[in-house]
């Protein structure tokens, strides 16, 4: 999963503190998969580390805010711009459904670049290879490989329809911050 460009798209837009992240990145890209925070922190530690982010104020309820870094502001831009074929369809949704709500980021573009990055392998040949259930281990392999490029593609169809119905608007970072612990229950 793409957690580390995910993480710095979300902190060009100001700095956030793990949790903030976290519910950003549901917010964002549809909440397909969700992010535990323990791993929110571990990628911040690494990017951090890499130079794409910095630690910025700690605030008083003990906070301490992240903010993206030159560097990370490019690595983010590269990954808009760049392919990811190696993203499973959930993965690929998240990135363009984030891109959608981020300001100056040509959704477009990410969509035709990934379009162009999808391609069917060739079928497998027949040079002497075995008959029989070896042959078709690999011919089954060879269509699930097939009907998920298929589904690339038809996923990819489907949100370029839904972005020209509905243009994407950039979205700010939410006003309220989110609170560490379990939801206070309604009785």
């Amino acid at each position: 999963m793409s957690v580390r460009q995910s993480l710095c798209a979300i902190l060009t837009l100001g700095p956030c503190y793990g949790y903030q992240l976290r519910a950003e990145y549901a917010r964002r890209t549809g909440a397909a998969r969700t992010l535990n925070v323990g791993q929110i922190y571990n990628t911040l530690e690494r990017l951090e580390r890499d130079g794409l982010v910095e630690t910025g104020e700690t605030d008083a309820q003990g906070h301490v805010y992240y903010a993206v870094t030159d560097a990370g502001r490019s690595e983010t831009t590269r990954w808009f711009a760049t392919a990811s074929p190696d993203l499973d369809l959930d993965e690929l949704a998240a990135k363009v459904a984030l891109a959608a709500t981020l300001p100056g980021t040509d959704t477009g573009a990410v969509i035709a670049a990934e379009r162009a990055a999808t391609h069917t392998p060739p079928p497998p040949g027949d040079d002497g290879d075995p008959v029989g259930s070896e042959r078709l281990a690999r011919e089954l392999a060879h269509a699930a490989v097939a009907t998920a490029v298929q589904a690339r593609r038809d996923w990819l169809d489907a949100a370029e329809r839904m972005l020209r119905q509905h243009p994407a608007e950039a979205v700010p970072l939410a006003p309220s911050r989110p609170r560490r612990g379990r939801p206070t229950r309604v009785a």
